[in-house]
């Protein structure tokens, strides 16, 4: 936990001060504990970085990724490519490693670290499009370059290049159907099934996430590919108990952090790093001056993006456990100096993770492509009353919201939707359409069935846009009162959308509007003017 806490401080990646307490415990630390099973370590850090995937998965915003989504493909693929001939190259002829060992650390280096790129980049306010990219690269990318390192590591030559690429894509093609099926029907299941306890839909969305690796696994697919895709389509389908879900899932890929890279922490022996030091500080050296950035310019030419974005991409392809994971590969399949290899890769990885991972927001400042913290979401939950047909929506307003000043009534929710409680200050009461929502609100919403997505879509663009949302250009969600879809004076709400009026209408009929004349309309002719 004070890692965690020191960490989070001081903007350095997390894994250097794990992996600093693994060495401490461990062979030339402080208290000597002796660990050296290779095979073990693999296994749990496969089983880390499958959860470390989930959580990333459920945390991509899909109106992110998607139009960045070709780009991301094509670096995680194209772009692994390249960047494994070309660090490989420099461990050959610059190292001097054969051929065999030299392909395996350029597959081993080249694959982006899914918790070293979340971490890092969730702190640095940069355009969408660029934490899109990479974020879906690290997901994506992790699936090639274990085929790779795989068949690398394998007892004799690759003989048939094409038949090694084909492979590649046909993995990569399971492991993408399977994750998307098993995801869509994950969170097809828990929006129309009502389990018993709030706590159980955080486990059944971190199961659903393993299954589908499993799955993909089982039918000699990608399964890191499928858990990736599988927590993407949960993570947008607006699942109940969601926060609950997230803070689930983020507490467990800490803990898989955590775990991953003190056990890698205690399998390496310091004092077999330093003949090893110089080779890697090389190697690392035309990784991140020349491969990395080649990879990215290259594989993204056909995208229009500046070239300084592309700088930027280049220089955030951080490295982490999983790189240090992989090397364990050939130690276990027996590969000659795989210790060797190893050693290199873990000075590789501490290293340009110091150096990269706390300059990142300085380079986004120098490059002048540092964005603007976004305003924070609505922390929206849901609740499903199966019997009543219906859902409760708990809203919280961020202190960067447009909704606060909003009255309940200027919200225009749809009809079948009222906001029924605020509580404010620890204090609740039931609001009228006049009520003015502030920072720090907590809101009760009531809406049926067939409204549900609807309100909750009403929500987030007043969070966004403020009252004007849908007449600004905001998006108001479609067959909202009030929007450019369902035009209505912003004014005037309809009353089935305002405060408890809903369920006054439900108990009493109707009484028709009465035609306002000059002297009723006087008191608020600019508002409804304005």
């Amino acid at each position: 936990m004070a890692a965690v806490r020191i960490s989070s401080r001081s903007g350095l990646p997390s894994l250097l001060l794990y992996l600093g307490i693994g060495i401490a415990l461990g062979q030339d630390g402080i208290f000597d504990v002796k660990f050296d099973n290779a095979e073990l370590t693999q296994v749990i850090g496969y089983a880390a970085l499958v959860v470390i995937l989930a959580e990333g998965g459920l945390g991509a915003k899909w109106k992110e990724v998607r139009p960045v989504l070709p780009a991301a493909a094509v670096v995680s693929t194209v772009g692994v490519g390249i960047s494994v001939g070309i660090t490989a190259a420099a461990a050959h002829y610059l190292v001097g490693l054969d051929w065999r060992q030299a392909l395996i650390i350029g597959a081993v280096v080249s694959s982006t670290d899914a918790a070293a790129v979340f971490s890092v980049l969730r702190r640095v306010p940069l355009p969408s499009r660029i934490t899109g990219v990479l974020e879906a690269e690290s997901g994506f990318n992790d699936a090639p370059v274990v085929i790779l390192v795989v068949a690398f590591s394998a007892v004799g030559p690759v003989e048939h290049w094409y038949l090694l690429i084909g492979e590649i894509a046909l993995e990569l093609a399971i492991g993408a159907a399977i994750g998307i099926t098993v995801g869509w029907l994950g969170s097809l299941g828990l929006r129309h099934v009502a389990l018993p306890a709030s706590g159980l839909y955080p486990i059944a969305v971190m199961a659903i996430a393993v299954m589908a690796y499993a799955a993909g696994a089982m039918a000699h697919g990608s399964g890191f590919l499928a858990v990736y895709l599988a927590a993407m389509i949960l993570g947008n389908s607006k699942l109940p108990h969601w926060p609950a879900t997230r803070g689930f899932a983020d507490g467990l890929g800490w803990l898989a952090q955590i775990g991953m890279f003190v056990l890698l922490g205690l399998l390496v022996t310091p004092h077999d790093l330093v003949d090893d030091f110089w080779p890697a500080i090389v190697v690392g050296l035309v990784l991140t001056m020349v491969a990395r950035p080649l990879s990215v310019f290259l594989s993204l030419a056909p995208f229009r993006l500046p070239a300084r974005e592309k700088v930027l991409m280049s220089w955030a392809g951080l490295r982490g456990a999983v790189p240090i994971i992989l090397a364990t590969i050939p130690m276990v399949s027996g590969v000659e100096d795989s210790t060797r290899i190893f050693n290199i890769v873990f000075v590789l990885v501490i290293v340009y993770t110091l150096i990269q991972g706390p300059t990142l927001p300085w380079v986004a400042d120098k490059l002048k492509i540092a964005d603007e913290p976004e305003p924070d979401d609505l922390g929206i939950e849901s609740a499903p009353l199966e019997r009543l047909r219906g859902h409760l929506l708990s809203v919280g307003i961020p202190a960067k919201s447009k909704m606060h000043g909003v009255e309940v009534g200027e919200l225009r929710l749809p009809a079948g939707a009222a906001v029924t409680l605020v509580v404010r200050e620890e204090e609740s009461f039931v609001p009228s359409p006049t009520t003015v929502l502030r920072r720090g609100d907590e809101l009760l919403v009531v809406a049926t069935d067939p409204v549900r997505d609807k309100a909750e879509a009403r929500l987030r663009a007043v969070g966004e846009g403020g009252k004007l949302a849908g007449w600004l250009g905001t998006s108001g969600g479609s067959g909202v009162s009030g929007t450019p879809g369902n035009p209505g004076p912003p004014g005037i709400p309809k009353a089935s959308g305002t405060g408890g009026s809903a369920v006054r209408q439900a108990v009493k009929p109707v009484r028709p509007v009465k035609k306002l004349g000059p002297a009723d309309d006087a008191p608020t002719t600019n508002a409804r003017r304005s």
